[in-house]
């Protein structure tokens, strides 16, 4: 009896030390959490797709895809501009749901003044 005992103790006290472990992570399922949409910025870029951008402001300077996200970046001498572009449900064309802009050297800039900027080339 003593030896039973002892085995649901050590049983327990083992059993205290370690939490739930977590299952494996499905391959190419992104992580929970808000949809793009929640983040969306309001401005005169918003909602717009790729073929509208380069339309307004030419080729891009990057083009980088991702699963999730495609961002493009247009510059000249005077101004950067990032936009990314979410698809607003599965299967839908991606469109621009946040914008930065900025100076060459980096400081941050506004972006309307900078899409008046890089559309008059």
């Amino acid at each position: 009896m003593n030896r039973i005992a002892s085995v649901v103790a050590l049983s327990l006290l083992l059993s205290a030390c370690g939490g739930a472990i977590p299952g494996p992570q499905p391959i190419g399922v992104p992580p929970g959490g808000p949809p793009a949409s929640a983040f969306q910025q309001v401005g005169p870029l918003m909602g717009m797709d790729a073929r509208r951008l380069t339309q307004m402001f030419g080729t891009p300077r990057l083009d980088i895809r991702d699963r999730t996200v495609r961002k493009l970046q247009f510059a000249n001498g005077r101004c950067v501009l990032d936009a990314y572009l979410y698809a607003p449900a599965l299967g839908k064309e991606p469109v621009v749901t946040h914008v930065d802009a900025r100076s060459p050297a980096g400081a941050d800039a506004d972006v309307a003044a900078c899409t008046t900027i890089l559309r008059s080339k």
